[in-house]
C-alpha cells in the first residue's frame, strides 16, 4: 500500500490512460458531430442548387477571364518591350484587355448578387423551419428558455449563415477548377513553373485545416455565450423596475458584465483562429510566388536551362506566369478567407439542428384529420391528464362533457392546473389519456383546424407593432367595415379611439407602448370577437386591469359568453355568478363543480374561496 496521501504509479497511470481515452472520445464525437452538422447544412443547401451552380458557373467564366487577361497582358509587354512593336498596332489589344477588366467587374457584380440570392433563399427556408417548429411546440416549451435566447437564434444564429452559402459553398468548388484552368494554361509555356505551383498548393488546406480544426467549436461556444447573454440581457432590461425596487440593479449589471466578459473573451478566440489561418495562407502563397520569381530570374541570367522545352524562357512566359501565380492562389485565400464562415455556419447549425430535432412528446404526434364545419362543439374527456414537454403530469386524471353552449367557469388556487388545461384545449401541450371533439380525438385533428373554431383571450395582450386596424383584424383578415366596428363597439375600444391621435390607424407602439393594459386588453377583446368561434376561452382577462377596465372588459365577455361555448379561468368569484357550472380545480383535479348558488351555500373548497375572498375584502 502506498503511503496514505499518495497514489501508486499504476493508479496515475490507469488515471492518465481514462483520462486520454476520455479526451479521444470527445473529440471524435466532437468530429462526427461536424460531420453531422456540415451534412445538414449541404442538404439545407441542396433545395436550391439552381443559385449555387449559376454562381459556380459565373466564377468559372471569371476565370477563364482572368487567364485571357494575363495573356493579353503578357503579350502586350512582350511586344513593347523585347519586340519594339509600335504602340498603334496593338490598340486591338489594349481595347480587349479593357473590354476584358470590365467583364470581371461585371461577372463579379453579377455573382455576388447571385450568392446572396442563394444564401437568402436557404436563410428564408431555415427561418420558417424554426417558426413552424415553434409553433408546434407551443408557448409552454417556448417559455422554458429565455426570449432573448430565441431572438438570438432566429435573427442571428441565422443571417450568420449567409456567407457560408453565398460565398464559402460557391469558393469550395473554384478553389478546385480555377487552379486547374491556370495549370493548364502555365504547363504548356513552362512546365517548371507548372510544377511549383501545382507542388505548394496543397499545402495551403492542409496547414488551413489544421489551424482551422478547433474554428467550430470556438464557434459553437461563442455562439452559446451570445445566446446566454442576450437572454440575460433581455431579461433584467423587462425587470430593471423589479431589481431596483429591491436594490438589485449593481448586483445584476456585475452579472451582465461576467456575461459579456465571457463573450467578449469567446469572440477573440475566434478571431485568433481566424487571423492565424489568413497568415498561414499568405504565407505559403507568398513563398509559391518567390520561388517562381526566383526561378525566372535565374534562368534570364542563363543560371538555370530547364523548364521551357529546350527553348530559351521568353518574357512573355515570365510575365504570364507571375500574373497567374496571385491569381492561382487567390481562390485558395478567398477560400481561407470564408473557412471561418464555414466554421461559424457549423456553430450555429448545432443550436438549430438540436431545437428542430427537439421533440418533447412522440405520443402526440400532429394529427390529420380535418374537423367538419359545425356550428357547435362537444368536447368529452376521460381519464384525461396534461402532460408538461419534459413529461411531468401537470393536471388530472380528467373526466368531463362539455356541451354546446355551455358556460364554464374554472376556479381554484394558483397551480391548480388551470392555465394547463386551457393550453391543451389551445392544442400546445401534450396529454394522454381521451379527449374528443365531435367523436375526434384531439391529437388526430389538425392544429390548424381545430384552432379555427377557437378564439382565445389571455392576461396579457400581445399586440405586434401595427396599426389599431391591423391589430384586431388579426383575427379575421376578410371581416368587413361593419363586423369591425360591431366588434369596436362590443368591446367598448370606441370609447378611447376618439384620444388617439390617429384612431384606427394609430400605431400601438413597441408593446402597446401608446395604450394602457385596459385599452389593450379591450383591443384582445375586439380582436377575439371579431373572429367568429365555437369555443371561446378566457383565461383571466382581467388580471391586472383598474376597475373600469374589468368592469368594461367582463361586461363584453358576459354578452359574448352568451354565444358559443365558453370556458372562463379566473380567480375573481364576483364575475361568474351567472356562469352554467363552475369547476374547482385543486391539486390538477376537479374537486368540486356545480353552479353558483349550489356551491356557495355548501361546504368545500367553493366555499372556502369565498370565505378567503370576503376576509381579504
Amino acid at each position: 500500500m502506498p503511503p496514505y496521501g499518495f497514489l501508486s504509479s499504476d493508479v496515475i497511470l490507469a488515471q492518465i490512460c481514462t483520462i486520454r481515452l476520455a479526451l479521444t472520445l470527445m473529440s471524435n464525437m466532437n468530429k462526427t458531430r461536424q460531420r453531422e452538422l456540415t451534412g445538414w447544412l449541404k442538404l439545407q443547401g441542396s433545395l436550391a442548387q439552381r443559385w449555387l451552380r449559376l454562381s459556380t458557373l459565373l466564377g468559372l467564366i471569371s476565370g477563364l477571364l482572368i487567364i485571357g487577361q494575363a495573356w493579353l497582358l503578357a503579350t502586350l509587354l512582350h511586344a513593347l518591350i523585347i519586340d519594339n512593336v509600335p504602340k498603334a498596332t496593338l490598340s486591338h489589344y489594349f481595347i480587349l484587355l479593357i473590354v476584358t477588366v470590365a467583364l470581371r467587374a461585371v461577372l463579379m457584380w453579377i455573382r455576388e448578387r447571385v450568392g446572396f440570392m442563394y444564401g437568402a433563399a436557404i436563410r428564408q427556408r431555415i427561418r420558417r423551419q424554426v417558426l413552424d417548429k415553434l409553433e408546434q411546440l407551443g408557448p409552454a416549451w417556448i417559455q422554458g428558455k429565455p426570449a432573448g435566447s430565441w431572438a438570438t437564434m432566429i435573427l442571428e444564429q441565422i443571417e450568420d449563415m449567409q456567407e457560408f452559402y453565398s460565398r464559402y459553398q460557391p469558393q469550395m468548388m473554384l478553389a478546385v477548377i480555377i487552379p486547374l484552368l491556370i495549370l493548364v494554361a502555365v504547363f504548356p509555356i513552362n512546365w517548371a513553373a507548372g510544377i511549383i505551383l501545382f507542388t505548394t498548393a496543397p499545402l495551403i488546406p492542409l496547414f488551413m485545416a489544421l489551424v482551422g480544426m478547433g474554428a467550430a467549436d470556438a464557434n459553437r461556444r461563442n455562439f452559446i455565450a451570445l445566446a446566454r447573454l442576450s437572454g440575460n440581457f433581455l431579461d433584467r432590461l423587462r425587470g430593471m423596475d423589479t431589481l431596483r425596487l429591491f436594490h438589485r440593479a449593481d448586483a445584476e449589471a456585475e452579472q451582465i458584465r461576467h456575461a459579456s466578459d465571457d463573450f467578449r473573451s469567446r469572440t477573440m478566440d475566434v478571431l485568433k483562429l481566424a487571423f492565424l489561418s489568413s497568415a498561414v495562407l499568405e504565407f505559403f502563397a507568398s513563398v509559391s510566388i518567390a520561388v517562381a520569381a526566383v526561378y525566372f530570374g535565374f534562368s534570364y541570367l542563363g543560371e538555370l536551362n530547364f523548364g521551357s522545352y529546350g527553348i530559351a524562357v521568353t518574357l512573355f512566359a515570365g510575365f504570364l506566369v507571375l500574373i497567374l501565380a496571385p491569381e492561382f492562389f487567390q481562390p485558395l485565400r478567398d477560400l481561407g478567407t470564408y473557412y471561418h464562415a464555414k466554421a461559424q455556419a457549423i456553430g450555429a447549425a448545432e443550436s438549430l439542428l438540436t431545437f428542430l430535432d427537439a421533440e418533447p412528446d412522440r405520443s402526440n404526434e400532429e394529427g390529420q384529420q380535418s374537423l367538419p364545419d359545425c356550428n357547435s362543439v362537444t368536447i368529452q374527456a376521460t381519464d384525461l391528464q396534461v402532460i408538461s414537454p419534459s413529461g411531468k403530469v401537470l393536471a388530472g386524471p380528467l373526466s368531463f362533457t362539455l356541451n354546446p353552449g355551455q358556460r364554464i367557469a374554472i376556479v381554484g388556487h394558483s397551480g391548480a392546473g388551470k392555465s394547463s388545461l386551457l393550453n391543451l384545449l389551445l392544442g400546445f401541450m401534450p396529454y394522454q389519456g381521451s379527449l374528443t371533439i365531435n367523436g375526434i380525438e384531439l391529437n388526430s385533428l389538425q392544429p390548424a383546424s381545430w384552432r379555427s373554431h377557437l378564439s382565445w383571450i389571455g392576461q396579457n395582450p400581445q399586440l405586434p407593432e401595427l396599426t389599431l386596424r391591423s391589430n384586431i383584424l388579426l383575427s379575421n383578415p376578410k371581416a368587413n367595415e361593419a363586423d369591425l366596428q360591431q366588434a369596436i363597439k362590443r368591446a367598448y375600444v370606441d370609447e378611447f379611439l376618439s384620444h388617439l391621435p390617429d384612431g384606427l390607424e394609430t400605431e400601438v407602439g413597441d408593446h402597446a407602448a401608446r395604450l394602457s393594459v385596459g385599452q389593450a386588453q379591450r383591443v384582445a377583446v375586439a380582436r377575439a370577437l371579431l373572429s367568429p368561434c365555437n369555443l371561446l376561452l378566457l383565461d383571466e382577462p382581467t388580471a391586472s386591469l383598474d376597475a373600469n377596465s374589468e368592469r368594461l372588459v367582463m361586461s363584453a365577455l358576459t354578452e359574448a359568453a352568451t354565444r358559443q361555448t365558453t370556458i372562463l379561468v379566473t380567480h375573481r368569484l364576483e364575475d361568474i355568478d351567472g356562469y352554467d357550472q363552475i369547476w374547482v380545480m385543486d391539486k390538477g383535479q376537479i374537486v368540486q363543480q356545480g353552479n353558483f348558488a349550489t356551491l356557495s351555500q355548501s361546504a368545500g373548497p367553493f366555499a372556502e374561496l369565498l370565505s378567503n375572498r370576503s376576509a381579504e375584502i
